[in-house]
């Protein structure tokens, strides 16, 4: 019998351990071990390619054979990564484990939402949703935060020692999943092997056909989702590459940690303002966060480690309230079956988007 508090607590609980790492600062990290911004970027490329290849097939493996599974697959994967990491010794091995770290996102993306979602679905607790996409991104933050608060320890101790932590990390979340219940996906209980391969095989397509069909009849979504994408995508380039880009500018090595830490704070406080405006409409909390996280992009020119890192809170703050804002309009839309599909769909198109403008970004970022 499923147990929504203590269920709820558990997904708080996967988000804090799926965020709280050493490695946070990796753009840091790869810089400090002799990559370039170029290679980065080429690092992130291929983190979104794989997530392209990765993240609809995870979404309807998720709404076929259960959340709750592929957020331990997630962890799985995200072990293997820093496995690889750890034993790296050149950028395609780098890759290599960017790779796994992205299917590991893949996994997870829409997964633990949709969990949530209908757990409290089922007890007709649907208006709280909202709160928990707040509370999600405040846990994200502040778990981001403190990641990458220990940017200078990590360089301290070497990337082995900050991904064998992370290692451990994995192991207690994957612990932690194996308790939560199961919600809003069909069982497949009375099958022989062979029929049930052949109708696992029909529900993948079906499921994956019918996501794309609510799509097409639902531009609003899929709008929502084009929108959504787009400043998180420039917001999460411009905190990226302000990792490498500040110490450069002068920024003591000691307060690096404590700078992005700070900017990442932003979020925090842009997932709690957008709860005090329901009223405002969408087209405005769009436009409002959009022209803030361009103006992060541009005050990133200025030199001024101060100034810069000012631009990289407003534009956390700005990328989490309208985060939180579309999480919830897309949600009450997506119907249970396939809210998993769906979700991944919208992590496709940000993927899509990064894909184009990490390279972009790593150039740019580089020469000015």
């Amino acid at each position: 019998m499923l147990n929504i508090k203590k269920q709820i607590l558990r997904l708080y609980a996967s988000s804090v351990l799926g965020n709280l790492s050493l490695t946070g600062a990796w753009v840091a990290i790869l810089a400090a071990r002799g990559y370039n911004l170029v290679e980065i970027g080429f690092a992130e490329t291929v983190f979104h390619i794989t997530s392209l290849i990765f993240e609809i097939p995870s979404g309807v493996l998720a709404d076929v054979f259960g959340r709750k599974n592929m957020l331990i697959v997630s962890s799985v994967m995200r072990v293997i990564g820093n496995i690889i990491m750890i034993l790296s010794c050149n950028l395609l091995m780098v890759c290599m484990a960017i790779a796994f770290h992205a299917v590991s996102y893949n996994f997870s993306s829409g997964s633990g939402d949709a969990l949530a979602y209908d757990s409290l679905k089922m007890y007709e607790r649907e208006e709280y949703y909202e709160t928990y996409a707040s509370n999600q991104m405040v846990i994200f933050r502040l778990c981001s935060g403190i990641s990458t608060l220990c940017a200078g320890f990590a360089l301290f101790i070497g990337h082995k020692l900050a991904y064998g932590a992370d290692i451990l990390i994995g192991i207690v979340q994957i612990w932690n999943l194996s308790s939560l219940c199961e919600a809003g996906i069909r069982q497949h209980d009375g099958y022989s092997e062979k029929s049930m391969i052949a109708s696992i095989r029909k529900e993948l397509m079906t499921c994956f056909i019918t996501s794309i069909s609510f799509l097409k009849n639902a531009r609003k979504a899929f709008f929502l989702m084009s929108c959504n994408s787009l400043v998180g995508a420039v917001d999460i380039l411009l905190l990226f590459f302000l990792q490498a880009k500040l110490p450069r500018t002068g920024m003591p090595n000691l307060a690096l940690g404590f700078a992005l830490f700070f900017m990442e704070m932003g979020g925090i406080l842009g997932a709690k303002i957008i709860l005090k405006c329901k009223r405002m409409r969408y087209r405005n909390v769009f436009t409002a966060t959009a022209l803030l996280v361009l103006g992060g992009v541009l005050v990133e020119h200025s030199g001024m480690y101060l100034v810069m890192t000012a631009g990289g809170f407003i534009a956390a703050l700005s990328d989490d309230a309208l985060q939180v804002r579309t999480n919830t309009l897309l949600q009450d839309m997506f119907p249970s079956e396939q809210r998993a599909t769906l979700i991944s769909i919208e992590s496709f198109t940000f993927s899509m988007i990064m894909i184009v403008l990490s390279p972009l970004a790593g150039i740019l970022f580089s020469h000015w």
